[in-house]
């Protein structure tokens, strides 16, 4: 085994220990009569500290060798140190070189000097070895993980579907077309139809975490052109029930990140404040009326702008719903009121910066479904394989989905969503 311990496994207690270490070679100083090497791995710093008097002068010359971001193994005697971080250090008895840095590097991995988010994208890989960054991509670890754990409580079934489909599922322009096949295919936007499909099914509760694709006009710090969205569906619930499932696992993934993600939080500055329940709840027509309040330019039945989205959310001051949206401006599976078929079951979930979350009680009925399509101008004969479903038994169902980057960059405090995707895809960017 190259390596026994991982930064943050060594402990003072375990003074006069051997352990083996393996890392980056992140600072190295000569002061004299004594050298330190710090050796940075997945989970902290590690000071070895060579005494150049006591210490064997092979380790000394390979250690004066090293170049920083070199990969190293060190192995050595733990010993107590009060001054040292995390109370210990290591005097080595071996160092080896596994990975020679070449200098000078791309760029600086202290975190002293600032790089702009263009060259940190470019060179990635080093931009990884920056606390910052791999801090916010262990919470995105946990934040993905505490949903999974928390659907999975709730019985929910997880589903893989297909990413090359032959029908828009939102319909519109923004489609990725694909060239391979002999007929016309596109990227997946959305898991959605597959999702009903299961209702059918039978399984009742299912959920997907994945990729999909959207041609996005807008080249914004909050859009992207793939990103990965959770996606929930289940049988016999109406749209309060999957709102309060919603806003239950908002809550508990925050706070799950809250007990388990300290350290990271900590590393990029930040506290986060736990979302209380229930979010608040206003209608579509509450939310126009604020916007206008505010000097919004918006009418009744406009989709709602950035601007006007902000303008809310100052008012709000934190998450929300907004409900009953007009039927034109919401996916033809949104289910209509009877009573008042311009208005439907729709919501979206706020944070005060932006749209987390879309969602609805589906129309389960194959004749309106076949209306709704065609009065949105898409041609009904295109989603005959979703159609057929609802003509053998299709329960009344729910569902939404929910941008992970989105979450997380409002969690954090984080402007650019690129900062939360490890290799972002918009309309600059398609390397690395």
């Amino acid at each position: 085994m190259i390596r026994t311990h991982y930064s943050n496994q060594i402990t003072p207690e375990m003074n006069a220990n051997t352990v083996t270490v393996c890392g980056w070679a992140h600072e190295i100083r000569d002061l004299g009569g004594i050298m330190f090497l710090v050796v940075r791995d997945r989970e902290g710093l590690i000071q070895v500290t060579l005494f150049k008097k006591a210490i064997d002068k092979n380790v000394l010359e390979v250690v004066k060798s090293i170049s920083r971001e070199s990969v190293v193994s060190v192995t050595g005697t733990v010993k107590k140190e009060a001054k040292a971080p995390n109370g210990y250090e290591l005097v080595p008895t071996a160092v080896t070189v596994l990975g020679k840095a070449e200098s000078p590097l791309p760029m600086d991995t202290t975190g002293k000097v600032d790089a702009d988010l263009d060259t940190r994208l470019d060179v990635r890989f080093m931009d990884m070895r920056r606390l910052r960054t791999t801090s916010i991509f262990r919470l995105r670890n946990l934040l993905l993980k505490s949903i999974r754990e928390y659907l999975d409580r709730e019985g929910f079934v997880e589903i893989t579907t297909p990413k090359v489909v032959a029908t828009a599922t939102e319909g519109g322009t923004a489609l990725f077309p694909i060239t391979y096949f002999e007929r016309e295919a596109f990227l997946n936007q959305s898991p959605q139809l597959f999702k009903q499909l299961m209702m059918s099914g039978g399984l009742d509760r299912v959920y997907e975490i994945g990729p999909i694709f959207r041609a996005e006009e807008h080249d914004t710090r909050k859009h992207l052109n793939e990103a990965t969205s959770i996606d929930i569906e289940a049988s016999f619930i109406d749209n309060e029930d999957v709102m309060v499932i919603l806003e239950n696992l908002v809550n508990y993934v925050y706070k799950y990140i809250a007990e388990n993600g300290q350290v990271y939080l900590k590393n990029l500055g930040v506290e986060i404040k736990i979302p209380q329940l229930p979010f608040k709840r206003i209608t579509y027509t509450e939310a126009i009326k604020i916007a206008k309040d505010n000097g919004e330019q918006i009418e009744w039945g406009d989709d709602l702008s950035t601007e006007s989205e902000h303008s809310i959310g100052r008012t709000i001051g934190e998450h929300y719903f907004i409900t009953d949206w007009p039927s034109k401006i919401k996916p033809f599976y949104a289910l209509p009121y009877e009573d008042k078929p311009e208005l439907c079951r729709a919501f979206d979930m706020m944070h005060p910066r932006m749209e987390l979350s879309s969602g609805a009680q589906r129309v389960h009925d194959h004749d309106l479904l076949r209306k709704r399509i065609t009065a949105q101008g898409l041609n009904a004969d295109g989603f005959d394989f979703y159609l057929k479903a609802f003509k053998y038994g299709m329960p009344p169902h729910s569902g939404w989905g929910v941008g992970a980057e989105r979450l997380l960059m409002t969690m954090l405090g984080i402007e650019n969503i690129r900062e939360v995707v490890l290799f972002p895809r918009d309309r600059r960017r398609l390397s690395p």
